[in-house]
């Protein structure tokens, strides 16, 4: 399974992805992903003038969350290393004509992003691509580019522990989901790949183990039964 968490594989996948991905990952979460994302963003409950990075910010579906507390000294910088979802997200760009965003096509482990800019850091739906290996990456570049007191908070669709309630819902991602991709976009084995890595991934307890680190508050926060899950937390100062 090493070759699922390659760079080069990951950013091929959705820049296949792109011109459905959104639609898809409504229907996988059966309409809760919006939700979730703004429950995510929620969590560090964000302020005006303040700059937050958007990483694996794909075509851009959590800035309407983030930018409801924006004003003229707010800053959203939104990084991907996907060329199809920058171009998106370039297009999502003119729906805030009134908000500063700064869009950056760049991998998340070799960013410009200079130290200690953020003073929040959200991720919606992203971990799950990545290894253990690539998770503590994570955790010391989101302490790297978070200000003293800075918030972060990540989430991603999960397994639930539920024995009932796991068993559909993996068969729905595992099956049901590429035959929807199938059926109404003629590619059922890039869909594969959704239930793939959530079956890989379980949920964000890994995640919450590999970010407590030295200068980390971090806490694991649970969705609806455990559908989806992240951790949210501080940079200690």
């Amino acid at each position: 399974m090493k070759e699922i968490y390659d760079i080069q594989f990951v950013e091929n996948l959705f820049d296949r992805m792109s011109g459905s991905y959104s639609k898809m990952n409504y229907i996988t979460s059966f309409g809760f992903s919006e939700k979730w994302r703004r429950e995510c963003v929620e969590e560090i409950e964000i302020q005006e003038g303040k700059t937050v990075v958007d990483l694996m910010t794909g075509m851009g579906e959590c800035w309407q969350h983030i930018l409801k507390k924006s004003n003229q000294n707010s800053m959203l910088i939104a990084l991907d290393f996907s060329t199809e979802m920058i171009n998106k997200a370039k297009k999502n760009k003119t729906k805030f004509k009134n908000s500063k965003i700064e869009i950056l096509k760049e991998n998340v482990f070799q960013n410009s992003i200079p130290n200690e800019t953020a003073d929040y850091v959200i991720s919606g739906f992203g971990l799950k691509t990545f290894n253990d290996q690539q998770l503590q990456k994570l955790a010391h570049e989101i302490n790297r580019i978070l200000k003293p007191n800075g918030k972060f908070s990540l989430i991603d669709v999960s397994v639930p522990k539920n024995g009932i309630l796991k068993v559909f819902f993996m068969f729905y991602l595992k099956i049901i989901i590429p035959l929807i991709g199938k059926i109404c976009l003629g590619n059922n084995e890039t869909y594969k790949m959704l239930g793939i890595y959530t079956e890989e991934f379980q949920n964000s307890k890994k995640v919450h183990q590999l970010f407590t680190i030295p200068h980390f508050e971090v806490e694991y926060v649970s969705y609806f039964y455990g559908c989806a899950t992240g951790i949210k937390g501080r940079k200690i100062a």
